[in-house]
Order: structure tokens, then sequence, then C-alpha cells
């Protein structure tokens, strides 16, 4: 159960800056208010000069994990780095959830569907019912209720 004192750790991936993703990831899950959470990655640090040195800060990064969020506007940005990151969690046994692109109908590349334990969509309780799943197997027994009016 996710509660206060054990929450979700995750990682978003990036390309060592704070996209407007990668905010917007972090307003979706404090919107509700009980959905808690330990962000690993560190997009604010320095970014590693060789090809290697930054590998390895996304793997030191991505370790302590529980669960990886793939933004598709990072991997049309970089998709090299975010495979290796893809990869990286697929190998460390890391559940992936892949967020659609924001506000367009473009499809999902390949590369990242073919990874993608879930695709969710960006609605805040997609989102967290689908990180609950992924990185607990919580099942969440939320219902949607529909009132009708009967005239």
């Amino acid at each position: 159960m996710t509660t206060q004192s054990n929450p979700i750790r995750l990682f978003v991936t990036h390309i060592w800056e704070e996209s407007d993703d990668y905010h917007r990831v972090f307003e979706y899950l404090e919107a509700p208010g009980k959905f808690y959470y330990k962000n690993t990655s560190q997009p604010q640090g320095k970014r590693p000069l060789d090809r290697e040195s930054q590998r390895e800060d996304l793997r030191r990064q991505i370790a302590p994990c529980e669960v990886v969020i793939v933004l598709s506007s990072v991997y049309q940005a970089a998709p090299e780095l975010t495979a290796f990151q893809m990869n990286f969690a697929k190998a460390a046994d890391k559940p992936i959830v892949a967020l659609e692109f924001f506000g367009s109908s473009e499809p999902l590349p390949q590369a990242i569907r073919d990874l993608a334990d879930e695709i969710s969509a960006w609605n805040e309780r997609d989102l967290i019912d689908a990180l609950r799943r992924q990185a607990r197997h919580e099942e969440t027994t939320r219902w949607d209720t529909i009132e009708f009016k009967l005239d």
C-alpha cells in the first residue's frame, strides 16, 4: 500500500533538463493530494560530459526506483539516450509506464510501445492507477458513477 511513510519510488526520463512535460507529471501526481511518491530522477544535476558518464549517472538514478515513467517528448528530443534509460530499466526489472504525447493524437514511437508495460494518457487518475499497478501490483477499485435523469 502506498503511504506517506512508504511512497512509490519513481524515475521520470530526462536529458538533464526539466521540460514542461517533466513538470506536468508532478502536477498530475500531486493534484489528487493522496498519492505519495519519491522522485529518484535528477534532471537539475550537471550533465556529465562523456557518454559513459551520462549512462552511469542515469543508472544511479534509475537503480532505486520501482517504476520508470517515459515521456514521449523526451524520446523525441533524444531517442538514443531515452532508449538507454528504457533498456536499463528493463535490464534492472523495472516496469515502464509510457505517457502519450501531451495534447496530440500522434502515436507513440514503436520503440516506446515495444518496451512499455503500460501506456497512459495524460490523465491524473489513469497515470496514478498505472503507477500503482506497475510499481506495487495494487489494483484500484475505483468506479465511475454515472447519474441518469429519467424524465
